[in-house]
Parts: C-alpha cells; structure tokens; sequence
C-alpha cells in the first residue's frame, strides 16, 4: 500500500539515542494532541446523536430513534478489535508514528462521511448505511489508535513517570470528548434546536475531519521510541507476531480481564449519562451536558493526579481501589441518580463515580503496556483490548436501553457491577505491573 509506504518510511530513522526531557515532552504532546482528534471525532457521533437520529432513521419515537443510533455506535466497536489487530501489527513491524499516523488519517476520512451523507428523506436507506461504513472505518481507526498510543506514551515517558505520563491518554481521550460537548453547547447558543436537528449537527463532523488533518502534520514531528529501535537495530529473523503473542495467554487474559469493568463503567458514566439524563431522569438536553461537560472537565484533571500516585504506590493498589469501590457503589449511585430533582444532586453522583472509575482510566494504559515485551507490545495491547471494549463498552448504550425498554432499568445497574467485580478478581490475582515492566527489561 503506497500510503503505508510512505508513512513507515517517514516513521524510522530516528537513532536510538538517549532523548532529552525536551524531546520526550515535544512527543508525547504531538502524540496526545493527535490521540485527542482521534476521540473528539469518536464521542462527537455520542454528543450529537440526540440531533442526527431523526435525519438517518425513518420517523418514530425518541427511543427507537436513539437505539438505531446507540445500534450503530455498537457496530463501529466491531471494527475496533480489526483496527487493533492491523495497526498493532503495523506498529510492531514499522513503527509507532507510522501506525499513529495511518490510524488519525482513517479517522478524517469516517467524519467526512457523516458530515457529508444526505437524511433519510433524500436518499432513504442509503442514509444508515453511509452512517454504518463511517463507523466502521472510524472504528477501524481508533481500534489501532488506542493500543498504538497507549505502547508510544508508556516507551516515550521515563521509568520514574511513566504512570504519571501514560496517564495523559486518558487526558486527551476525555479532552476530545469534552471539546465535542463543548462545541455542542457553543451551537446550542447560537442555533435554534431547530437548526440543530436540520444541519447544525453536521458541523462538529467538519471540524472533527480538518482537526485530523492538523494532528497528522503534527505527528509527522514524533520521534520513534527508543525500545521499538533498539530493537529494529537487532534485525532478527522476522516471525509471526501472532504467534508470538498467543505464547503470552496469561497476559492476554489479564487484559482482557482488567479491561472488561472499567470500560464497561466508563461507558456508562460518560457516553451514555448524557442520553441517561434527558431520557430517563427528565433533564432538559441543555442540562444534561453541562453536567456532562462539568464532570468530565475534573474527570479530566484527576488523570495525571492518580497515574503520579501510580508511580508511588504502585498500579494494583489503585486498580483494587476502583475495584472494590465500583462493585459496592455502582447501583446505590445509579439508582440515587435515577431519582435526583436537581443540577447539583446529578453532578454530585456522576463525579463521585468517575473519581472511582479514576482508578481504572489513569492507569490502565501503562499496565497493559508493561505486560508485553517490545516485539508484540502494540498488538498485545491492543488486540485484546479492542475486543473487550467492543463487547462491553460498545454494547453498553445499547444494553442500558434494551433494559429501559423492558421496563427494568435497574437490571442494567447490576450489570455493571457485576462486570466491574469480576475485573476486582484480576486485580487482586495480578502483580503490580510497576515492579515487574517489561519495558525496562525489553
């Protein structure tokens, strides 16, 4: 492929040469910036969906709407575990910035689609199934951006700070969906809810896709990691990376494992709780995402805070702490924010559980990372990853609804909690992943 091509050949070179904190910083910011594009264009499908459902889908109440929309948002976590496999292997054998680059340029690619793609009035089913192969190849996207991304950080930082920062994966990826929020309520100033539903919803697409064509020039300045040449400098044979990876089941199953609560509450407290707001707890749209908006700002600001206190105590204590937290805490939460009357009483709720859900996302990049050895550390992060994140955190609007639907939401509550106990078993059988990292010994 003339594309992957170039960008491999624009991704080696760089010597394995001790980097300076300058460059490491230069890096890891060009990096993240791209990572936050990345999600921005992800979550602005979640922040708009109330607007655009009625412009894909024939007419029909709210609800029916929202699940053919929450369908598709489930159906673009499909191609994640492909674009985990694909990109993993690519950044394996040519590069983290080639990867990283590939990964932002599909993504531009998928928001053109959406911005572009007539309603269902103008060109019928045509309509949904546009929708549907733009989620796949944004799927496909951040499927290879996240183990990509989550293997540069964790390379690029220092042994010393390397939680603290990893931990800005999670800054950028909840940045991009803040941005997406707060481009929403900038347009709710200035359009009418009517212009909204019309066209209005078609901008923060445009934006998302010019945005992805400024974070690939930056990441054409990245540095490659010192672990990926030193060991492209060896020149071994080469073997296949997925066999090499299925000689690792334990740490595949450890992923798999710490991944499956965490993701499956950060869903639920992020994407879905602006729908949960307005369709089940009676908030107006305006309200329901400045809540969001205010939450995922401090939610936001709390990651490098506890990836730092990663680097003290280590990474099991923190994650048994969300663990143990998340199980006893998730239904008294949700059923308390079921019935909440006020602005407050929602904001008070929903930030209570990110800071346990804290516990997960600042962290869980760097430990994953520190499972694998450098020859399959994309790849083992990210495939296994992709896949858990498609069944539990793409399914979890979708669940959450077909629960509502079938008049016993509450079911949904001891869903989530049972997911995140069974991550607290992993967490307590695991070592820390601080102590025994394979970067430091690949």
């Amino acid at each position: 492929m003339d594309t992957s091509q170039t960008l491999s050949t624009a991704a080696v070179g760089t010597p394995a040469a001790e980097k300076t904190t300058a460059s490491r910083i230069k890096s890891i910011f060009s990096g993240s910036v791209g990572n936050m594009v990345e999600w921005y264009d992800w979550y602005v499908y979640a922040a708009f969906s109330l607007y655009f459902a009625k412009a894909f889908f024939p007419k029909g109440d709210s609800t029916a709407q929202l699940l053919n929309t929450a369908a598709i948002f489930a159906v673009g976590f499909l191609m994640r575990p492909i674009g985990g496999w694909l990109m993993g292997l690519y950044a394996d054998r040519k590069g983290r910035k080639a990867a990283l680059m590939a990964s932002v340029l599909l993504m531009c690619f998928g928001s053109l689609v959406i911005a572009l793609t007539p309603s269902y009035e103008t060109i019928g089913v045509g309509a949904p199934i546009l929708l549907v192969l733009a989620r796949l190849m944004q799927g496909l996207s951040v499927g290879g951006e996240y183990g990509t991304s989550a293997t540069y950080l964790s390379e690029m930082a220092t042994k010393e700070r390397r939680g603290f920062y990893s931990s800005f994966q999670y800054v950028t990826l909840i940045s991009g969906q803040l941005i997406a929020l707060a481009v929403l309520i900038v347009l709710q100033q200035f359009l009418t809810t009517e212009e909204l539903y019309a066209w209005g919803w078609r901008i923060p697409f445009v934006i998302g896709a010019l945005c992805a064509v400024i974070a690939l020039f930056l990441r054409r300045g990245m540095e490659e990691t010192e672990s990926f040449t030193r060991k492209q400098d060896k020149e071994k044979p080469k073997t296949s990376l997925m066999r090499t990876l299925l000689q690792h089941p334990k740490e595949l199953m450890t992923v798999v494992g710490l991944t499956m609560g965490g993701t499956l509450a950060f869903y639920t407290y992020t994407t879905y709780m602006q729908k949960y707001l307005v369709n089940t707890v009676g908030m107006s749209i305006t309200d329901s995402t400045s809540i969001s908006a205010a939450t995922l700002f401090l939610f936001m600001l709390l990651q490098p805070v506890v990836g730092a206190l990663s680097d003290k105590i280590g990474r099991r204590p923190i994650l048994i702490a969300f663990g143990v937290l998340g199980t006893l805490c998730t239904v008294p939460i949700l059923t308390s924010l079921h019935t909440v009357q006020s602005w407050w009483g929602a904001f008070f709720l929903i930030m209570a559980a990110l800071i346990i859900v804290s516990g997960y996302t600042s962290i869980n990049a760097v430990v994953k990372a520190e499972l694998f050895p450098t020859e399959i550390r994309a790849l083992g992060v990210g495939l296994p990853y992709a896949l858990t994140v498609s069944i539990f955190g793409g399914s979890a609007e979708f669940i959450a609804l077909k629960f509502k639907e079938a008049g016993i939401e509450t079911g949904y509550y001891w869903y989530v909690t049972a997911c995140i106990a069974c991550s607290l078993l992993v967490y307590v059988f695991m070592k820390d992943t601080r102590k025994h990292s394979r970067i430091d010994t690949n």
